[in-house]
Order: C-alpha cells, then structure tokens, then sequence
C-alpha cells in the first residue's frame, strides 16, 4: 500500500479492497466541493502515516451505486471499514475527527507504538499537524479553518476582532455566499446582493472555537451575524427589517460603504461560483423560457437523477426522502433524460450538481443544503411561508375522521338512510340509548372505506369508535345493548 490514496473506478474494484483484511477508509468527495478538496490533502497525509490500511477515494455523484451502498448523502463523508463491516462514518470537514478515526481502525502511527495525539487533539504525526497549518494559513479566515490550539481567551478575541474587522461590511454564516447552508444565512446573503454591497464572510461551520466565541463576543446567541465597519447590526430578521424599511442603506451610505454596479456583490471571500440565478446566462431565449415553464411548472420541484420511485444516485435519493417525510407534493424532473435540460440549468441556476429544489421558484439548493434545512426545521419553515401546506397521508386522514366526534360509526349510507340492515341495526341501537353520534358514508369514499379496513384491521362495516378507539361492529355493538352496556360505554 505504501501511503498512497487510490481512486476507486467500480464497486467490484471497493470490495475487493474491504474484503482484503486491511483496514479500509473512504473519501467520498465532489469536484465542486471545496471542502472535499481541502480535506483531500488531509487525506493523503493520513494514508502516509497509516501506511497498512487502504486509504481510497470515490466521486460520489460519479459512482451512485458505491455512494448508495455506504448511503451518502452529503460531501465530504468518510467511511472507516474494519473486518468488511463499516465501523465508523464521518460527514463534513473536520480534519480532527478524521485524524482520530483514522488511528482507531488503523491502529498506530508507526508500528509498536502507540497514537499520540498531536496538538490538533488527533491521534496523528507531526506530517499531519504540519499539513493543516499550512492549509489554514493559505486558505485565510474564509476557508476551511482548524483549530490549531486552545490559546488564552484574550488570543481568540484578537482573532474575532480581527475576523470582524477584516471587510468594511462583515458576515458570519452557515456556509458561503455561493453555497450557503441555511436559509437564513441565505437571505442576509441575497440581502446584500439587492443592497449592491461588497462584504466578506466566514464559514462558521469550519471552524466550532470561532463560532462559539463569536456567540460569547457579540453577545449573540445565533447566526448568521452581520457587522458594519466593526459594530454588529444583527441576525437575519434585523437585516430583513432594516433593508425593507430601507435603514440598511442609510447604515451603509453613513459608513462610507461602496456600492457596485453589478445586480451580484463581489465577495471577498474566494470559493467555487455556485448558487443564485445569473442576470446574463448566455443561454438561448428559447432553453430559457423552457426552464422557467419547468422550474414554475409545481410548487416544489426536483431535478433529481432518475424518478422519485427509482433515483439514480444516493443524493437524489436523499431529497426525495426528505420531502416526503415533510409530507409535501412535488413534481420531478429527470435530468439523465434530457441533456440539454441537465446542462442548460447548470448555467441558468449557477448552480453545478444535481439535485436542484426549487420552492415557488426559487432555488434552494443541492441536497448538502436541504439536509441542514430539515435538520434545522428551516426547510419546514420555508414551506410554510411559501404557503406549501404537508398534505395529509390516508392514515393522517383517518385519525381525524374517527375523532370528529366522540362517538363516531362508519356506516352504509346515513343515519337517516341507511343503506344495509346492519347499519340500520347499530344506528336504531343508538339512538335508542340517547347517544349523540357523528357518522361517515363509506359507500362514498372508497380510499376511506379500504383504507380504515386495514387501518382497524377490522374487514366489515360498519364500524364504531369512541374517543378514537375502535368498539367494534354491528354484533359487538348489539350484545353491549342488550347487555345494558352500550350507554355506558360510550360515556366513560
């Protein structure tokens, strides 16, 4: 093996190395994510330190069938394979945790001794250590940033400070500005582009001492935040509030900020272009017009690899899922099946990678992004202000009919036209006990009158319930009366 990261070409090639005896760890990586690339170097570091174990890497989107396998759904994402079982899984750039993984299914740096961990706090050598300082300092504060060391509070907020103070008009978020990883974040960037301001920013996600002291700094307990000139003007509602009241403006002209002449701030923070629409796409009127009728064409629409029953890559899936344990409809669109659709709204969107959401619309993201919405509730909040209501499910309408009221039959035809003996018999039963009841037709609706078969698991009709429990049938129900039961059962 001797150090060296090899890229897997097919899933036979994988496991052949998993089942092999050597320790296995994969790099599930992405050619637009600049985090797998960061965290790349720190890979190939490690497979020198750990030279008995097979350090290999896959580009998840260009192997679905490997991606779904180890059921990745977000970039980068290490998977830690001991004795061909999956021991360990790592999501996201944290160079620490890897480091650490690595050490605990690879045993010891050098062989005989034991796996001291560095100054990063990993279970790594010095190459390492060496590797990600370098990395730190050539990518800047707005890159990929790991905590070296746990210095003296006052060394942090030197380090804050000067993070605020490093751009006239400042902005830590979930994220990047082409790649934000919240909604939130998302509007305060968006905001910013309508203001036509430069701004720099930092990826609290990259770096948890910054994003904690931060907190503690500006007396502020969530983000994104956004500073002008030094001073912080707040969160993503107080940003909203002051740009739509236009008092934003006025604290940016009153500070001496720069505005740009492009309908997109520059940034200063450097990344791979992605996210927002284009004002100029270059795109032909008529590929144009046909994506905005596609994007327009549902509320909430996918462009997915493949269909929502049968997705074609673990990312696609991913979303699919999402949205459905969201209880929300959806249209798709399969960009395998139309190329010139697949690369037209790479340009159009800006966006480089599939899936794509939109909400009336408007593009959300990729499924790295829709996987913090819902993990955050953003997702669900963004729906319903988009006015995108969960539909109900067969089961989530059933639990409500049988609780319209307190006692409730199903029955054939109504109370005062019933349509079967039996039912005749259970409604005649009631009303000569005194009991109020509400009644549903099932001869009506036939979705109700299969689906509440199964969901009792009670196969004739009709049925009563009392306070949502089922009681029984037409048999039950006459033995209670004549017991002198019934009353008393539906009133307790």
């Amino acid at each position: 093996m001797g150090g060296s990261v090899k890229d897997v070409q097919s899933k036979k090639e994988l496991d052949s190395a998993v089942h092999s005896g050597a320790p296995v760890i994969l790099h599930f990586w992405a050619s637009w994510c600049e985090a797998s690339k960061h965290m790349d170097e720190v890979f190939a570091h490690l497979s020198t330190d750990f030279p008995h174990a097979h350090f290999l890497r896959v580009e998840a989107e260009e192997q679905p069938e490997i991606s779904e396998a180890y059921s990745v759904s977000a970039v980068p994402y290490f998977a830690f394979v001991k004795d061909g079982k999956v021991a360990y899984t790592l999501e996201g750039a944290d160079p620490s945790s890897l480091a650490n993984k690595v050490a605990r299914i690879a045993g010891s740096v050098r062989p005989g001794e034991p796996a001291a961990p560095a100054s990063l706090g990993m279970a790594a050598g010095p190459t390492i250590l060496e590797t990600v300082q370098a990395l730190a300092k050539e990518n800047g504060s707005s890159q990929v940033q790991i905590q070296i060391q746990n210095g003296p509070a006052d060394a942090l907020k030197r380090q804050l400070q000067q993070l605020i103070e490093s751009n006239p008009v400042m902005l830590f978020m979930k994220g990047s500005p082409e790649e934000p990883k919240c909604g939130f974040s998302q509007k305060v960037v968006d905001i910013l582009k309508e203001e036509k301001v430069k701004f720099g920013s930092f990826d609290i996600l990259l770096d948890n001492e910054v994003r904690e002291g931060l907190k503690k700094y500006s007396n502020w307990p969530t983000f994104p935040q956004l500073y002008c000139k030094g001073e912080l003007l707040g969160g993503c509602d107080i940003a909203i509030s002051m740009h739509e009241n236009g008092e934003l403006e006025e604290v940016f002209r009153d500070h001496g900020i720069d505005t740009t002449d492009s309908a997109g701030a520059e940034v200063t923070e450097a990344g791979s272009g992605k996210g927002g629409i284009s004002a100029s796409t270059g795109l032909s009127e008529t590929l144009t017009s046909r994506l905005e009728s596609l994007i327009h064409s549902s509320p909430v629409m996918l462009f997915m690899k493949g269909k929502p029953d049968e997705p074609k890559c673990g990312f696609s899936r991913k979303v699919v899922d999402i949205l459905v344990q969201e209880k929300v409809d959806f249209e798709s669109f399969d960009i395998l099946s139309d190329e010139e659709v697949r690369q037209g709204l790479k340009v159009y969107s800006n966006w480089s990678s599939y899936p794509q959401l939109y909400i009336k619309g408007e593009l959300i993201g990729g499924s790295d992004i829709v996987l913090e919405m819902q993990k955050s509730g953003e997702l669900k909040k963004v729906l319903a202000e988009k006015g995108i209501v969960p539909k109900d499910t067969l089961e989530d309408r059933l639990r409500k009919l049988i609780t319209t009221s307190p006692v409730m039959v199903f029955i054939k035809g109504t109370p005062d036209a019933p349509r079967c003996g039996f039912s005749s018999k259970v409604v005649n039963a009631l009303r000569e006990e005194g009991v109020s009841f509400g009644s549903f037709d099932i001869l009506s609706d036939e979705d109700v009158r299969q689906g509440l078969k199964v969901f009792s698991n009670w196969p004739t009709f009709p049925q009563l319930y009392y306070k949502g429990e089922l009681i029984g049938g037409c048999d039950i129900i006459m033995e209670l009366k004549n017991n002198g039961e019934l009353k008393s059962t539906l009133t307790e």
